[in-house]
């Protein structure tokens, strides 16, 4: 219940631990730790020396934010390395002084991707292509190659020292042009562009300029560097937000942290400039996991040793199920687990049970099937453990004991116990089963903080709301679910904003302020919901009430996903209403049907796309492209982007609808054992075409954890 309301209030403040997270001191007080293995940051968010990119990728699966200013410019970059050769920035970017058609500050949102070609050797350069600013108004756009190569001990000189050099297009060749190689014709920068195309038409053309760059990393700590610049700012000195008078820039950085890197720079021989870049990486958690081991396996006496415990006699007995269970449900609750159910002959058990603990159901699998080691007769071979969430059994993983037994303690045990372990479809029902009587009805309650943040408004970027929620859960039956949430505003300057809405479309998420302006006490949320199995290798889920904070109705969704399979179907359809203002039992006239097609595929090592094809809140047709990567540890980072039959000019600014997700275990912090995250969606612009509803407890995200590739993937953690 509190995941909600965790997920609301933390995000922001857990990036502020991470800064000292691996800050350590030696006797003397002074900070210690290895000579930084990762490349810093450009004042762009991207690898680089100062202003200029350099040809290095930051390590796999690295997440990089950042702040810059000088000059009047400030930037704010998020930076992922999403695979080991492709990198992707988002930025936001504030010019002040700008005084141009009514702009005081005049602010951007800049898309970057970034491709190594080739991996530094040891006599060969590392090599990387990068588009800067690809699909956004142009005043940052760019087009690089650029080459880095690192010297260890130059000129018998401490530390190391990378030397870069490259080629720039656009921004990065209005400075020092040798011409123009593959054609002059380049659009200029338009500041009322709506941005959001791809300007394929402009890339790699128009002039071309050489830049370079030096960083000597002289310790663990301290790094200088210079480089020779090929960017012009002409839209930025035509105006006078600052003067350029050097193409040279210099600066020296810090080592605060292996995560925290501060940087000074004299900037163009005019501007002093700072930054503070902060990076972390999803494989390598804040706080060591702090778990208590696991019990050993229960070895059964042989068959010889005492063959009256081997007897098959106590299955007869009508009582024995239910001996068991009684036995089983408080050793399960100790590993944070709750038996559902659980069906048990002479031979082998069924155990039907929730994970409330463990964010890899693996490591639950594990937990479970020694409880079981524990307490089930030594007749009992065949375990078959069922994952249940909210009444959706979704696996069934068959171990024999003898198998836990004899492996426990092999240095191999993972991939041998893997090659014995079955995985099937789960039954909707579990017949002659026992179950566990004090799981219905249920209720859970919580209170505690919200912030509800608001980004990229022209005249204050960051706005938020800050108050009280309330929120409750109520199971009265299996699959059944009750749940709401009341919100109280207390402080927040959301509601202050003037900028209304000036959409043509249907105003489904563009009348933001009209609901933050109506009421400081809210229903935020009300519904019922009911999800079932209805056979094999489907789900199924209705639900009805006010299913979000703009829209209520009723919805339905079927899902087709087979434990074995890296593929999965939906269908979902809604027909929905937009809420009044004050966001309490009213409604307003707009009512809509909407509904989507689903395919969702598991590329493997992590890797999941996804595609929805319908229709949107606004009435338009079209379909929304999701890719993500996911982590073992359940950290997650992705982008999506939505194209309909709405034209960029209908849409407005940003052209059409696309965002970050960024997922973070609360674990990763904390070194405990959680189900718990931490989670945000970041538009760089929210717009009517495109809009989804908002609706709770869509099946997939529920069911895929439980299925054979998530379990495989942290099946070593079967052990722990």
């Amino acid at each position: 219940m509190q995941r909600a309301i965790l997920r609301k209030t933390s995000f922001a403040a857990a990036f502020v631990a991470l800064g000292t997270a691996a800050y350590a001191q030696s006797d003397d007080g002074t900070p210690h730790f290895k000579m930084p293995v990762q490349p810093s940051l450009n004042l762009y968010g991207s690898p680089g020396v100062i202003d200029m990119p350099t040809g290095e990728a930051l390590p796999d699966a690295q997440f990089a934010v950042s702040y810059s200013y000088f000059g009047g410019i400030s930037r704010t970059a998020m930076t992922f390395q999403f695979s080991p050769r492709i990198s992707a920035t988002f930025r936001y970017v504030g010019i002040q002084n700008w005084n141009d058609n009514g702009f005081d500050t005049y602010r951007d949102r800049n898309f970057d991707v970034r491709f190594l070609l080739r991996r530094e050797s040891q006599y060969l350069p590392a090599i990387t292509l990068g588009l800067q600013d690809f699909a956004g108004t142009g005043i940052n756009a760019a087009e690089y190659v650029v080459a880095t190569k690192t010297f260890d001990r130059p000129l018998s000189l401490p530390g190391s020292m990378k030397v870069s050099a490259g080629l720039g297009w656009g921004r990065l060749a209005s400075s020092g042009s040798i011409g123009s190689l593959f054609g002059s014709n380049r659009p200029k920068f338009d500041p009322n562009s709506k941005g959001g195309n791809f300007a394929t038409d402009q890339w790699f053309r128009g002039p071309t300029a050489p830049f370079a760059g030096i960083e000597w990393q002289i310790d663990n700590r301290w790094a200088l560097k210079a480089e020779y610049s090929s960017d012009a700012y002409e839209p930025e000195t035509s105006r006078g937000v600052f003067t350029r008078k050097s193409r040279m820039n210099f600066g020296a950085e810090y080592q605060y942290s292996e995560n925290l890197r501060l940087g000074a720079y004299w900037m163009y021989g005019s501007e002093f400039g700072i930054s503070a870049q902060l990076q972390v990486n999803p494989k390598r958690a804040t706080t060591p996991m702090m778990v208590s081991g696991p019990r050993t396996i229960q070895q059964r006496p042989t068959r010889a040793e005492n063959p009256a415990a081997w007897s098959e006699d106590w299955s007869t007995s009508a009582t024995a199920p239910t001996t068991i269970r009684d036995a089983l449900r408080p050793e399960l609750e100790k590993e944070g687990l709750t038996l559902e159910s659980l069906s048990v002959s002479a031979n082998s058990a069924e155990l039907r049970f929730i994970n409330r603990r463990y964010s890899a159901d693996a490591a639950a699998i594990g937990r479970a099937a020694r409880v079981m080691a524990l307490i089930l007769p030594p007749s009992v071979e065949t375990f078959r453990l069922v994952l249940v969430e909210d009444n959706l059994p979704l696996s069934t993983v068959t171990l024999r004991r003898s198998d836990l037994e004899a492996l426990e303690f092999q240095p191999d045990n993972t991939d041998a116990l893997l090659a014995v372990t079955g995985f099937s479809e789960a039954a909707p029902n579990l017949p002659h089963a026992v179950k566990n009587p004090d799981l219905y009805p249920s209720l859970n309650f919580s209170v505690g903080p919200y912030v509800s943040p608001s980004y990229f408004d022209p005249e204050s970027p960051v706005r938020a709301d800050a108050g009280v929620s309330a929120e409750f859960r109520y199971r009265f039956a299996p699959g059944w679910l009750v749940a709401g949430e009341m919100r109280h505003r207390l402080i927040g300057n959301i509601a202050d904003s003037d900028r209304f809405s000036n959409s043509g479309l249907p105003r489904v998420r563009t009348d933001s302020l009209r609901y933050a302006q109506a009421a400081d006490t809210t229903l935020h949320k009300l519904y019922i919901s009911k999800q079932w199995k209805p056979g094999a290798n489907t789900y199924a889920r209705v639900t009805a009430g006010y299913l979000e904070q703009m829209f209520g109705g009723v919805s339905a969704e079927l899902l087709w996903k087979p434990v074995n399979s890296r593929l999965a179907l939906g269908v979902e359809a809604n027909y929905v209403k937009q809420r009044e203002y004050e966001q309490r039992f009213g409604f307003q006239d707009y009512s809509v049907a909407t509904g989507h097609v689903s395919a969702y595929y598991e590329f493997g090592r992590g890797y999941m796309g996804q595609l929805d094809v319908g229709r949107y809140l606004a009435g338009d047709v079209g379909a929304t492209a999701t890719l993500t990567r996911e982590f073992a540890n359940g950290w997650r980072v992705g982008g999506f982007f939505t194209l309909t039959d709405v034209s960029a000019a209908e849409f407005g600014e940003g052209s059409f609808d696309k965002g970050i997700i960024l997922q973070i275990p609360v674990s990763w912090f904390t070194g405990q054992p959680s189900k718990r995250t931490v989670s945000t969606t970041i538009r760089p612009i929210q717009r009517d075409g495109g809009a989804r509803l908002d609706v709770p407890g869509r099946l997939y995200e529920q069911v895929r954890n439980g299925h054979r590739n998530d379990i495989v993937a942290d099946f070593g953690r079967t052990w722990e």
